[in-house]
């Protein structure tokens, strides 16, 4: 493993939780005859959100609800997925690469920096959805996020918890593991080749997953 690529939400924030209940507020006001639109659209950026819900007689909501998402994201509570800080740790002492590639944008990673000062420092790169020419589940952020680094695809390892991510790593042909954070294992796991529920499984046993056959 040269490089390791990581989603943020849900992936080193355990806040999908948050969204969850944000995004399940503004479906039932704005979409009450879609019940539980809220998991469909997990791992979607706010523009295919929009293209896809909110457009039509609903694009004047548009402003609106980024305005709520901007207050909301800047109170909330960005939790690091058990193990990620010391699993980061160990990537760095072993010399191997870092990024996140993630479909927030600058105004939402401001709130990250503000809640947690250290986390650009843990990181060799910071992708963000003004990065990418495409979304998830297109490949483009992570091969951009490879080259960027220097790595060869298969010298890379993607860690997603979302449909449209895991989608995104395979499709850049790069070893992934999912985590349960988000969804249930059963559902991810023919999109993995391992699966976590959190990082402490990588720590307990020392292992590389690009080497590892099982976790």
């Amino acid at each position: 493993m040269k490089a390791a690529l990581f989603d943020l939400d849900g992936v080193v924030f355990d806040t999908e939780g948050q969204y969850t209940v944000f995004w399940g507020q503004q479906c039932r006001e704005f979409h009450p005859e879609r019940p539980g639109l809220e998991h469909e659209i997990k791992g979607q950026t706010l523009v295919q959100i929009y293209d896809a819900w909110f457009s039509g007689p609903l694009r004047d909501k548009q402003a609106l609800i980024t305005e709520r998402l901007d207050r909301f994201e800047q109170q909330m509570d960005y939790r690091y997925v058990a193990g990620f800080q010391e699993y980061i740790a160990l990537l760095r002492r072993r010399n191997v690469q870092t990024a996140v590639v993630t479909s927030s944008n600058r105004q939402k990673m401001l709130a990250v920096y503000g809640a947690h000062p250290e986390f650009q420092g843990m990181f060799d790169a910071i992708l963000t959805s003004e990065d990418f020419a495409a979304s998830k589940p297109d490949p483009d952020c992570y091969l951009r996020a490879a080259r960027r680094l220097g790595a060869r695809p298969e010298e890379c390892v993607v860690f997603e918890d979302s449909f449209n991510g895991l989608r995104s790593g395979r499709a850049a042909g790069m070893t992934v593991v999912g985590l349960a954070t988000t969804n249930a294992a059963e559902a991810i796991r023919p999109l993995c080749d391992h699966v976590i529920g959190d990082y402490t499984a990588l720590l307990a046993a020392d292992i590389d997953p690009h080497q590892s056959s099982s976790i």
